[in-house]
């Protein structure tokens, strides 16, 4: 499970966003290739876009239980119900490791990044490394455990 964590930490520090640092990891036993998860986390950065609303590292996590989880083409309503019940489950993990939030811009101390002013503080208070490392290393640690539950099958 480190292992995983330290590769999303570096997908991070080599300039992908928290979205794109989470998903990646978990991609290809998923059935996705590396570079189509790296396209499609794209806009979920930054609480999506910058605009700082779920973090993007969540969103990350979410992707990739509904890989699992979610209800396809051939998939069933218990198929959608288990992937809500496992999002659910792993928002309220991951709760607990925050403030009680999902929201990026709470987690970024209410500094706003879509503002040169804002940006300049995160960066100032080396935010991007002291707050959204931790949010990648524990989604993707929250997600694991997530991601290893085999249902019983009926």
């Amino acid at each position: 499970m480190n292992e995983k964590k330290e590769q999303g930490v570096a997908v991070f520090h080599n300039g992908y966003n928290c979205a794109q640092s989470v998903l990646s990891v978990f991609s290809e036993e998923l059935g996705m290739s590396k570079d189509l998860s790296l396209k499609l986390a794209n806009p979920f950065g930054s609480g999506i876009a910058y605009m700082q609303e779920t973090c993007g590292a969540v969103s990350g996590a979410l992707m990739a239980i509904g890989l699992k989880y979610g209800r396809g083409e051939s998939g069933t309503i218990e198929d959608k119900e288990r992937a809500y019940d496992m999002s659910r489950y792993f928002i309220a993990e991951f709760k607990k490791t925050t403030c009680g939030s999902i929201c990026c811009r709470e987690l970024m101390d209410g500094l706003d990044m879509s503002t040169s002013e804002g940006m300049a503080k995160i960066r100032e208070l080396n935010l991007f490394r002291l707050r959204c490392d931790k949010r990648v290393r524990d989604s993707i640690e929250i997600a694991e455990k997530i991601l290893s539950y085999e249902p019983r099958q009926k």
